[in-house]
């Protein structure tokens, strides 16, 4: 039964390695990982601030699944495996869920960048430009 301590271990290693790329601006955007919401994928700033902010407590996420994992092997019986590894789960995503509050919250601060006009735009002044045609 002692496999069941490897689960938040794992997950542990795989949170804390997340957080601490987001926490160094090591995170890449295109990938899945990280605080991915509206806000903080309208921009590289934002999504580079969103995950520095929540690369904290998803390290700490991280070291609490671990944790969790390593007091489940100390158990001596399977209640108290089975009670360490759920407690040290719950702990580890509600940790994880509150970095990514954070990093969402950090990414609305970041101004939304200004829109750029289409390469082949010459200022409207072929007009073809939208906001001609609504006039």
């Amino acid at each position: 039964m002692f496999f069941l301590a490897l689960i938040p271990m794992l997950l542990g290693v795989v949170v804390g390695w997340g957080g601490l790329l987001g926490w160094r601006e090591k995170l890449p955007r295109d990938r899945g990982a990280g605080v991915r919401t509206a806000a903080t994928l309208r921009s590289d700033e934002a999504f580079r601030i969103g995950n520095k902010v929540a690369g904290l407590p998803t390290v700490v996420g991280g070291v609490a699944g671990l944790l969790a994992g390593v007091a489940g092997l100390v158990m001596p019986t399977t209640t108290g495996l089975v009670i360490a590894t759920l407690v040290g789960l719950v702990g580890m995503f509600a940790l994880v869920l509150a970095g990514g509050l954070l990093g969402h919250r950090a990414a609305l601060a970041v101004p939304a960048p200004a829109p750029s006009a289409p390469s082949a735009c010459a200022g409207c002044a072929c007009g073809g430009c939208s906001a001609l045609q609504r006039a």
